[in-house]
């Protein structure tokens, strides 16, 4: 017995499509997609490691600068973490990022902790 043309076609149509599906999805699952993946997790990876090992060689590098009167500079790539100010006086502000002032008049001398990151 010979089945109708339409039915045949119709069949053909979805077995065409199961198999184009068959085969296309597990070639993008485990194709680019794996090896992008790799890819990634290896670059991951070595900048953590990269990280790590600059991380273990930080350290904090500090000094002490003064200067007569209310104000005094911290050296250029270094700032002011804290400032100390004479004759008593306990009032002080940091200025420009990098510049301790003591806010108290008259003063003789200011004298600031400047410190920075380094590594060793």
């Amino acid at each position: 017995m010979i089945a109708p043309v339409g039915g045949s076609a119709s069949h053909m149509m979805k077995a065409a499509v199961f198999l184009l599906f068959a085969l296309l999805v597990p070639a993008y699952h485990t194709g680019d997609q794996c090896i992008d993946n790799s890819i990634d997790a290896k670059v991951q990876a070595a900048i953590s490691n990269i990280v790590i090992t600059n991380l273990a060689k930080a350290k904090l590098l500090c000094q002490d600068v003064s200067a007569s009167g209310d104000l005094v500079s911290c050296p250029a790539g270094y700032k002011p973490t804290g400032c100390a100010c004479g004759m008593g006086c306990g009032s002080w502000d940091i200025r420009s990022d990098s510049i301790c002032h003591c806010q108290c008049g008259g003063m003789d001398w200011t004298a600031a902790r400047c410190c920075r990151v380094g590594l060793e």
